[in-house]
């Protein structure tokens, strides 16, 4: 019996680049909310939806979903987040 060992990483080198520059603040910013699919992330994000509009003045939280948590977000949803034109995206991630 032979036995294959997978790496189920992205190992794939990444291009060089760095990060945008941070919000001084979120206040009458417009964030969307990336959904992973993973169970519980709808509930932690519609927390986090509340907060930002309460606590910290967001002007516009958009909601973007994965189909799946297992694989990269496709395509299309990154282009419809980039065509929001969001100030930030936060991701959730949760279980």
């Amino acid at each position: 019996m032979s036995l294959t060992v997978v790496n189920p990483l992205d190992e794939r080198p990444l291009p060089e680049g760095s990060a945008p520059p941070r919000l001084a603040s979120v206040g009458g910013a417009r964030i969307a909310l990336l959904d992973i699919s993973k169970g519980g992330g709808e509930v932690f994000l519609d927390r986090v939806d509340a907060l930002l509009r309460e606590r910290y003045g967001v002007s516009e939280v958009l909601r973007f979903r994965k189909p799946t948590f297992a694989k990269p977000a496709p395509e299309a949803v990154l282009t419809d987040i980039r065509e929001a034109q969001p100030h930030a995206v936060i991701e959730a991630l949760a279980d």
